[in-house]
């Protein structure tokens, strides 16, 4: 796909979508290396994981958990959310805006069927 001039406007879908579609094209299902790209993503795989272990975080929570900045955070989690993997819920306490995160059925799912995926990858090295 030729890449756009400088200046242009962007009208392919951005990396994720794209890593996520050539995946899915080129890995037969079931495939021990059948990974979910958005899953597999270092941290979005430790967002999913954080909020495998508890009801809901907090975003300032999961961002010192994490160690992540907040530009960073705040990317991963959209992708995440707009996947339907988490939900974001914000509200106030006094004049303070709060951000809750927790895991969806879906998440939770595809968290699951990444560490199936990985678990049979880690059996297979080890012959």
């Amino acid at each position: 796909m030729p890449r756009p001039e400088r200046g242009a406007p962007q009208t392919a879908r951005r990396g994720a979508d794209r890593a996520t579609e050539d995946h899915r094209r080129q890995t037969p299902p079931g495939a021990p290396l059948d990974l979910d790209p958005l899953v597999h993503e270092p941290v979005r795989l430790g967002i999913l994981s954080a909020l495998a272990a508890v009801p809901a975080l907090g975003w300032v929570d999961l961002r010192r958990q994490l160690g992540l900045s907040d530009a960073n955070l705040n990317a991963h989690a959209r992708r995440l959310e707009q996947a339907g993997y988490v939900t974001a819920s914000k509200s106030f306490a006094g004049r303070t805006a709060r951000t809750e995160y927790r895991l969806t059925e879906t998440g939770r799912r595809a968290l699951e069927r990444y560490l199936d995926r990985m678990a049979a990858v880690i059996r297979a090295a080890r012959g």
